[in-house]
């Protein structure tokens, strides 16, 4: 798998000046309002990027050692010690900083009180490359206020990258990454105009082995109309990678809010578009989540061909 380690300004060669290229945001953009009154954001994305990093270092010790895993739903669907590890520790720390909010995480759930401030954590997203020896994983942590981002971190902990909306320090929103102890630097989505320049990324769902659609009928159809197409098995990491120019385009079917929710804003702070499978306004709160995230040039295209499959009578 190859990957670039230079700095976000020069990501595959198209990274454009924010203030030379600017596509409008949808509804998505990162609120500042004063309406939240109970929390601070940037102390919010302080205490998310620091508890992802904490997550990542217990991941960073398990990856090291000797990995076993559990099955759960089917025998593509696992589970580590190290999952639960990380997970526990990220859920003590949003706890101890803010006790009333709601937590819907992989492991553990979905709390059951309301509240208009929920937290989504996946502590390990690509189990599968993790438990296989791919280093190729990351944690993801976002705060949503009444469905709406708040704050998002994505962390690599292998290649110690960390994608987040906003930046420490600013509050005009953004999608930032920040490499090692170097400053962040500002991402854009690509520029790429049309599929055949593109190179794009999807996933397949656990049950993909028994389910009737599962994603086979439009990758083919994709595989044909793009310059490359790659299937890494880390949604929060494709989707960073859209916000920061490497992939074009993303769609995926049966996802769950905590792959998505931290990487959601940064794809529409860097100006790209995210939405339904379907083309109609992205929901959080769907279930399953089933996406479209492309750098807004490509979106109509992508939909079109994802929806001639869908038109299809299922064989």
């Amino acid at each position: 798998m190859r990957h670039e380690r230079g700095k976000a300004a020069a990501l595959n060669g198209r990274y454009i000046p924010h203030s030379a290229f600017r596509i409008p945001h949808s509804a998505f953009r990162i609120r500042y309002h004063t309406a939240m009154t109970s929390i601070d954001p940037q102390n919010v994305l302080s205490l998310a990027i620091d508890t992802a990093r904490a997550a990542g270092a217990i991941l960073r010790e398990g990856y090291a050692g000797a990995r076993t895993y559990n099955v759960k739903s089917t025998e593509t669907d696992l589970v580590t010690e190290f999952d639960h590890r990380a997970e526990q520790l990220i859920i003590t720390r949003l706890r101890d900083a803010y006790p009333d909010h709601r937590i819907h995480a992989e492991e553990s759930g979905k709390s059951d009180h309301d509240h208009p401030f929920t937290w989504y954590i996946d502590p390990l997203d690509g189990t599968n490359n993790f438990a296989h020896g791919l280093p190729h994983f990351c944690t993801c942590i976002a705060l949503y206020e009444l469905n709406q981002p708040v704050v998002g971190v994505i962390y690599d902990p292998m290649r110690d990258e960390l994608f987040h909306t906003p930046t420490p320090g600013k509050s005009d929103g953004g999608a930032w990454l920040t490499q090692g102890n170097n400053p962040p630097q500002r991402l854009t989505v690509s520029t790429a105009p049309e599929l055949m320049q593109s190179m794009v990324a999807t996933g397949f769902a656990y049950d993909k082995h028994i389910a009737e659609h599962n994603n086979t009928e439009e990758f083919c159809a994709m595989v044909r109309r793009v310059r490359g197409i790659r299937r890494y098995g880390s949604a929060g990491l494709d989707l960073a990678y859209i916000a920061a120019g490497r992939f074009d385009a993303f769609w995926e079917y049966k996802l769950n809010p905590w792959d998505v929710a931290a990487a959601v804003p940064m794809i529409t702070e860097a100006g790209g578009k995210v939405s339904n499978i379907d083309g109609s306004p992205f929901d959080i709160t769907q279930n399953p989540v089933n996406i479209i995230c492309t750098n807004d040039h490509l979106h109509d295209e992508v939909c079109e061909v994802i929806g001639e499959i869908r038109g299809k009578p299922r064989r």
